[in-house]
């Protein structure tokens, strides 16, 4: 990285000013099941997502079954990948649960009527919602949309979902609490279009509940 000095001797890195088609910075990947008209169960994998307190917010194309679906039937599941399951959730990318063409300028959508059996996931039924949980997920949170609208652009669907029901893998629970063991938990991240894991633990925020390491 290139630095700048300014007269007062500060030093301040110097940027070059770019236009990123996408603005991906690094987000969880999640796995959404919600229902179709028929009944039947649709599975997508979205990757922007994130939450706030027992809201998740979700950020959807305008054209994709997940968001027609939502607005007619609000429940849902948000099931999160880890790392490795990485080629599982790529399968489903140029897969639609649509039956109408979709057009996308990078991706050639082919109808698939059963995203669960085409990208290897099994359904697992739900307690509190009609969809299922993705069964090799370790994280799975049944939800109900509470709001579903556009962006400020008008290009993507903005959803609400007020989380219901938590489920973990035992691996990943503080054994005695109601905690995620953060030591344990690596989301599937989705960095300018590019799959991650978590690096090392750095440090935590004083707030935490489960701190290592405490002076």
């Amino acid at each position: 990285m290139t630095v700048t000095q300014r007269l007062d001797g500060a030093v301040r890195p110097s940027h070059q000013t770019i236009t990123p088609s996408i603005l991906y910075f690094g987000t969880p990947v999640v796995l959404l099941t919600t229902e179709n008209p028929d009944g039947s169960f649709n599975l997508a994998p979205i990757s922007s997502a994130w939450a706030l307190g027992q809201v998740v917010v979700l950020g959807l194309s305008t054209d994709g079954q997940t968001g027609a679906n939502l607005a007619a039937r609000p429940e849902l599941v948000i099931s999160l990948p880890e790392p490795h399951q990485w080629p599982q959730v790529e399968r489903l990318g140029d897969l639609t649960g649509r039956a109408e063409p979709r057009t996308h300028p990078r991706r050639v959508f082919q109808y698939e009527p059963d995203k669960f059996a085409a990208g290897g996931w099994h359904p697992q039924p739900s307690v509190a919602v009609r969809p299922p949980r993705v069964a090799q997920c370790p994280l799975q949170l049944e939800a109900c949309a509470q709001r579903v609208g556009t962006d400020a652009a008008g290009d993507f669907l903005i959803v609400e979902a007020r989380v219901l029901k938590v489920h973990a893998d035992p691996r990943l629970v503080v054994p005695g609490t109601q905690h995620i063991e953060p030591a344990a938990w690596s989301p599937l991240i989705y960095n300018f279009r590019h799959y991650f894991g978590l690096g090392p633990e750095r440090g935590f925020a004083d707030i935490s509940e489960t701190p290592r390491g405490r002076e």
